[in-house]
């Protein structure tokens, strides 16, 4: 993980923590609609299945995944709205 993803501060978070699949996703394509063009939403998630769920959604739809993060007991999934 490179340090800039790491010193990321989201300009908007959603804890989608405690939610199974497809709980994060559907938080993340909510969450997405509250963020300018351009800023990173956070979503945090202790589903294992959100990193490549979150990632894939993201490319599918034209966002930018930036990366994941560990945190105790959850990820912390970057995204940055591109359109």
């Amino acid at each position: 993980m490179s340090e800039a993803v790491m010193t990321i501060v989201p300009d908007k978070t959603i804890d989608a923590r405690g939610t199974a699949c497809p709980g994060p996703l559907l938080e993340a394509k909510k969450g997405i609609g509250q963020v300018k063009v351009g800023q990173i939403l956070e979503i945090k998630s202790n589903d294992k299945g959100s990193r490549k769920d979150i990632a894939a959604w993201a490319a599918k739809v034209g966002h930018e995944f930036l990366g994941i993060l560990d945190a105790e007991g959850h990820d912390r999934l970057l995204v940055r709205r591109k359109k």
